[in-house]
């Protein structure tokens, strides 16, 4: 049986040659991009994990997104977006390429398998954001602390799932989640006596923690 190809490899092997493209290293917390920063690049995490947020008129900070390896980010350059709404934060060391937006779109337009795998990419962020939206609408703050340590665990690509989390603050969690710290204090604290996670060397996020997100 052949072995399914990994797109993400594909990426970097065409991300490689974009000319001008460049790779640098971005310590923990270390800002990549600041909202309303002009919005001249695409970045692709080649190793890391980065998360996206949006500060309001009245100084209010919610987190948009938590993004891993694979993960392009500041897409919005290529329709024509002109300033970042949104900053973009190291969660862990990383590793990102930054292709200029013209080198970008000369590539998607040269290279069809790039512009197939780069539309593949876009559309399954699209279904994330609905699945987001869904969750956000109907969904209990429960489920959706479930959901989101899952998917910090990657949960569900196929070779990519991680064990352990990142160290990620109950802050930020509760700003992914939309409720207390509190809160999220009181379900991690339920989550560990039920097994679904346990503390050792890091957060450590079992499968069977699925189990709260499909329970009705």
């Amino acid at each position: 049986m052949a072995r399914k190809k990994d797109p993400t490899l594909d990426l970097r092997t065409y991300l490689a040659k974009a000319r001008g493209g460049t790779t640098t290293e971005h310590r923990k917390k270390q800002v990549i991009f600041s909202q309303g920063s002009r919005a001249d690049a695409v970045f692709y995490l080649e190793k890391g994990k980065v998360k996206l947020t949006v500060l309001s008129a009245r100084g209010k900070e919610a987190v948009v997104a938590i993004l891993g390896s694979g993960d392009f980010f500041g897409e919005g350059s290529l329709a024509g977006q002109p300033l970042r709404m949104a900053t973009a934060t190291a969660i862990t060391d990383c590793s990102v390429l930054r292709v200029q937006r013209e080198t970008m779109i000369r590539m998607l337009h040269n290279e069809p398998a790039l512009s197939e795998l780069f539309m593949t990419y876009l559309l399954s962020r699209n279904v994330r954001i609905e699945e987001d939206l869904v969750d956000q609408l109907f969904n209990s703050s429960e489920k959706r602390l479930a959901r989101i340590l899952l998917l910090l665990t990657r949960f569900g690509k196929d070779g990519q799932h991680e064990t352990v989390v990142p160290k990620i603050s109950q802050e930020t969690l509760a700003e992914m989640v939309g409720t207390t710290r509190s809160r999220v204090s009181f379900f991690m604290n339920k989550f560990r006596k039920l097994g679904f996670v346990h503390y050792n060397g890091g957060l450590q996020v079992h499968s069977s923690l699925l189990s709260v997100v499909l329970h009705d």
